[in-house]
């Protein structure tokens, strides 16, 4: 087990500086296997990555970066990496300490944000209980940190004994949307970006998650799990009293960036989450599992924000998600196990768009 550090000393070396900055390249734009017949939208697909598990890649504002979180060694849970848009110049950013998840570039590129557990000690937070079923922990040791893009000069943005994660910055860089358990239930706040003025958006029973806002800062895109019924509902506040929250049914959702107007996008089957809203904000690409009876197999999926035409991108077997497109909507960049060498592996892949 590996000590818990003191949050004074992570706070003021700043996480890069706990961490000896470079790690070496796992790949660098590497050509992948044909896409499928069916994958019409997507061109020129490449690998950034190869092997472990990468995970939720987000563009910068220029397109030229990305910042990623992944599981390697010596690491035995994620940690927050940045790379070039080739897959060159794979950099750890956060200490090595606790489990990290949700980064996102500031507009101006020279910062970051993401959600740590390190605070609560230097170990990767015990797996959940899953032997009632899939679930997902809601460790309360979550905090929102902003960093340089080295990762230097940590300042922690939300200081509480719960859940505060999956975060974004606005386009403008004035305000940051995020999840917290703050009030006794899982749903959405903005706060400025120094942490301040923080106000809630969301307040109906259920899990309001993974938000992003549009390219042009009007909307926020979120996926949500309403419990219907008392049964549901009283399982829901069960979990949440545990730490843990079943995602076994999700759908998407949009609303104003003010938190007015929500509205539900998608009536779909099983789990559909990962939402991100295409620069013309005319559509969301996402991830789903309505495929698939098993709930096994996620692959992209796009549809109208009225819930219309809804068409599958991605075809290859396994898992798809994460999606974003760059600013210009020109490329896209998603996490999947399409040609890994192992059963849980993910990488990161870019792909040239079509819109057709």
């Amino acid at each position: 087990m590996t000590p818990p550090i003191g949050r004074r000393t992570l706070l003021r070396l700043g996480v890069a500086a706990a961490a000896a900055a470079l790690t070496p390249s796992r790949a660098v734009a590497a050509p992948t296997a044909p896409l499928d017949a069916r994958e019409t939208r997507l061109g020129n697909l490449r690998r950034l990555t190869a092997g472990g598990q990468n995970a939720e890649a987000y563009w910068d504002a220029t397109g030229t970066r990305l910042i990623f979180q992944s599981t390697r060694p010596p690491h035995g849970c994620d940690q927050m990496f940045t790379m070039r848009a080739d897959g060159n110049e794979q950099k750890l950013l956060s200490s090595g300490a606790g489990r990290t998840t949700c980064g996102f570039f500031f507009p101006d590129g020279r910062r970051v944000i993401y959600a740590s557990t390190h605070l609560g000690g230097g170990a990767c937070p015990a797996p959940p209980d899953r032997s009632q079923g899939y679930v997902w922990p809601l460790y309360a040791s979550w905090d929102i940190f902003a960093a340089d893009a080295d990762g230097g000069n940590l300042q922690r943005l939300t200081d509480n004994d719960t859940y505060d994660a999956e975060c974004a910055v606005s386009p403008d860089g004035r305000r940051i949307v995020f999840t917290s358990l703050r009030e006794g239930d899982l749903d959405l706040y903005l706060m400025d970006a120094d942490g301040g003025n923080v106000r809630r958006l969301t307040d109906t029973p259920g899990y309001d998650g993974g938000p992003f806002f549009s390219w042009d800062g009007r909307l926020i895109v979120f996926r949500a799990s309403r419990p219907e019924g008392r049964e549901e509902l009283e399982d829901y506040h069960a979990l949440l009293a545990r730490g843990l929250v079943r995602p076994r049914r999700l759908d998407i959702y949009l609303m104003n960036a003010d938190g007015t107007g929500v509205r539900r996008v998608t009536r779909l089957a099983g789990a559909n989450f990962a939402p991100f809203l295409h620069p013309n904000s005319r559509q969301i690409i996402f991830s789903s599992n309505l495929h698939d009876p098993s709930g096994r197999s996620f692959a992209l999926y796009l549809v109208n924000v009225d819930g219309s035409g809804l068409e599958r991108v991605t075809w290859a077997e396994g898992f798809a998600s994460f999606p974003m497109f760059t600013r210009d909507g020109k490329r896209l960049v998603f996490c999947s196990g399409r040609g890994a060498a192992a059963p849980r592996d993910l990488d990161v892949f870019v792909a040239d768009w079509d819109d057709r």
